[in-house]
């Protein structure tokens, strides 16, 4: 009888454990950040030491949240940015065109990846307008701060616009 019952729990814990992966694949959450500062030197700029400080950061400020991927443009300002969160979460940076951003959009929400998402000023607040079927323009060169945070539930998207409070030691 006792063994019996062992199997029941058994099963009945698999069962479960079936459903949360389930439901887990349901929701899903994108951040997307510009790049942090570079230098103004030439079309494929470094990060400055500000820009540095600022990535190592970003990846402070995502050490407890779980990624699946981590994607950039193919520019070393944008990999230089996600090159210590990539590091800290032993994921490959994903290279992606800016000028595809439709087709990305798709193949994000196909994939239904937790993932951090490194671009540029006029591309990283449209491809959020795009993830939520929303315009979302472009946004000042000078603006360093903003995370879009876009969570996915099944068939429905909102939309988090977070800042961070990091300030830049020279």
């Amino acid at each position: 009888m006792l063994k019996k019952l062992q199997v029941i729990i058994i099963i009945i814990l698999a069962a479960l454990s079936n459903v949360n992966a389930q439901i887990d694949k349901e929701i899903f959450t994108i951040y997307l950040v510009r790049h942090s500062e570079k230098e103004s030197t030439s079309n494929d700029p470094q990060l400055t030491q500000c820009g540095e400080q600022r990535s190592k950061s970003l990846s402070s400020f995502l050490s407890d949240v779980e990624l699946d991927a981590v994607y950039s443009t193919n520019y070393n300002r944008t990999k230089n940015t996600a090159l210590p969160t990539a590091i800290s979460k032993d994921l490959e940076i994903k290279e992606y065109n800016p000028e595809e951003l439709k087709d990305f959009s798709k193949l994000l929400l196909a994939r239904k990846q937790d993932a951090l998402i490194v671009g540029h000023s006029n591309t990283t607040g449209v491809l959020a307008g795009l993830l939520i079927g929303e315009e979302i323009g472009e946004f000042d060169l000078t603006i360093y701060n903003r995370i879009y945070q876009v969570v996915i539930y099944q068939n429905s998207s909102r939309l988090h616009l977070l800042h961070t409070a990091f300030n830049c030691e020279n």
